[in-house]
């Protein structure tokens, strides 16, 4: 029984240390991703924007794609159970779509895009309609596709910090973005996909979900195993810059995180089957990136590392020493994705209120078996 307990805590407990291990080994033996050169070859893009009944924020990323520095590319607006009131932009290079059916599915909006292409595009990217693109986006995309990639996420910083909520988001995604994409990219692995702000060379798409239906939140979830199953690499651009809206009141996090919770649980074993495949064709992309998608989400397994801390106070002082070394070691870590961001003061005064942040992703806990049938998509409010 001891020693099935002292199992349990190390499965918990390795998830506290492993960004400083994945930093250090970095810090040694990573390569600089950064540093690539282009070609400058012109791709066709196709520029795919959904919208899940909200239009409210279209206009704005609209704008901002139409003034990327690029040329050759297309925008095609997927309006699902939208107001039947046109979007007040007119432009060229904009495509507005209306299923005559509600797709509620990111993926059946996707294909819905790609079915009804003006032409044949070599690469497509997923931009959210709550998201602002930089003008480089593309340009910094186009380097690694010269480099013979065939998935690139971009980087996703914070478009709003208007609340504490918002901060921590932002606080969060810098987070993942640095340990998740930016430290296992240069170590040989895949970046993660974040659900925009993604680009795939058209085919790779088609060939990876074209015979899946996938419903509910967790797309890229989906998306990033199948590319992983072919044991192809996702590069990270950081920067590709895409700016996201990040949750502003409790009401959002809550709904927003029980579909995220929910995805975890349904798509969890998917990191086993490529932790496996990893380790049968020895290939540090498929290992690594395995190992991180079976880590559950931070708030859980920090929650989780709390109460295993508690429990070997009562049972051996040594343990508890190792506990807090765990803890010190992944706030040492959760700093150092910090200060290798231009992170905003705000979101570091922000960190006082984690224990706030955490208790709503504990109520979000409650309602993660129908977190699909609650919201479909995370409605963000115009201040």
């Amino acid at each position: 029984m001891n020693l099935v307990l002292l199992f349990l805590q190390l499965l918990i407990g390795y998830n506290l240390v492993l960004p400083i291990v994945l930093y250090v080994f970095h810090f040694f033996f990573g390569k600089k991703t950064n540093d690539l050169k282009g070609e400058g070859q012109n791709y066709d893009y196709a520029i795919i924007v959904t919208a899940y009944e909200q239009t409210t924020l279209l206009p704005a990323v609209i704008s901002s794609l139409i003034k990327l520095d690029y040329e050759n590319y297309l925008i095609y607006v997927v309006l699902d159970n939208c107001s039947p009131d046109p979007v007040p932009i007119e432009h060229p290079k904009v495509v507005f779509l209306r299923p005559e059916e509600v797709l509620a599915s990111n993926t059946r909006s996707h294909f819905y895009a790609i079915n009804h292409f003006k032409r044949d595009h070599d690469i497509l990217t997923i931009i959210d309609s709550d998201n602002i693109v930089d003008p480089a986006y593309i340009q910094e995309l186009n380097v690694f596709f010269d480099n013979g990639y065939e998935a690139v996420q971009g980087e996703r910083a914070a478009k709003n910090l208007n609340t504490t909520y918002a901060c921590l988001d932002a606080a969060r995604d810098i987070y993942y973005h640095f340990y998740d994409a930016k430290l296992l990219f240069g170590l040989g692995s895949s970046a993660t996909l974040s659900g925009s702000g993604m680009a795939f060379k058209t085919e790779l798409y088609k060939l990876a979900l074209e015979h899946l239906d996938v419903r509910g939140a967790g797309f890229d979830k989906v998306l990033q195993a199948q590319i992983l199953k072919m044991d192809k690499r996702i590069a990270f651009a950081e920067k590709a810059v895409v700016y996201d809206e990040k949750t502003s009141n409790a009401d959002q996090l809550v709904k927003q995180r029980s579909r995220w919770i929910n995805t975890w649980f349904k798509y969890a074993l998917l990191g086993g089957d490529i932790l496996i495949k990893g380790i049968r064709r020895l290939s540090i992309n498929q290992f690594l990136f395995g190992l991180i998608l079976l880590r559950p989400p931070l708030f859980i397994f920090i929650i989780l590392s709390l109460f295993c801390l508690l429990v070997s106070v009562f049972i051996s002082p040594i343990l508890s020493m190792l506990w807090l070394g765990a803890f010190l070691l992944f706030v040492i870590g959760f700093l150092i994705a910090l200060r290798s961001y231009p992170t905003d003061k705000r979101i570091y005064s922000s960190l006082v209120n984690i224990p706030k942040f955490v208790f709503y992703q504990l109520i979000s806990l409650i309602y993660v078996r129908k977190a699909n049938q609650r919201s479909v998509a995370t409605k963000h409010h115009i201040d």
